[in-house]
């Protein structure tokens, strides 16, 4: 099953229900932490915080031909400017 978070909800689709909050699993972070969470509107399966408490998305990154794959972070900030 799908799962969207609720920031991905309010810009693309109000009217869908929304399984995660962003902002509150990052409030119960602390620096340098991070839990999976998969949000297929956005396409991360992490949620962490850097060093400096910012809050931080982890992207996979297909290494090609393989099913290997590395974790690309972007900043919070950087996923919601892109859209």
């Amino acid at each position: 099953m799908a799962e969207f978070s609720k920031q991905w909800c309010e810009i693309n689709d109000p009217d869908m229900s929304w399984d995660f909050d962003i902002d509150e699993v990052a409030s119960k972070l602390t620096p340098e932490y991070g839990l999976p969470y998969i949000c297929e509107g956005f396409g991360f399966t992490y949620i962490a915080k850097d060093e400096k408490n910012n809050v931080v998305l982890g992207f996979p990154d297909y290494i090609t031909n393989t099913i290997k794959y590395t974790i690309k972070w972007k900043t919070y900030k950087e996923v919601i400017n892109e859209l």
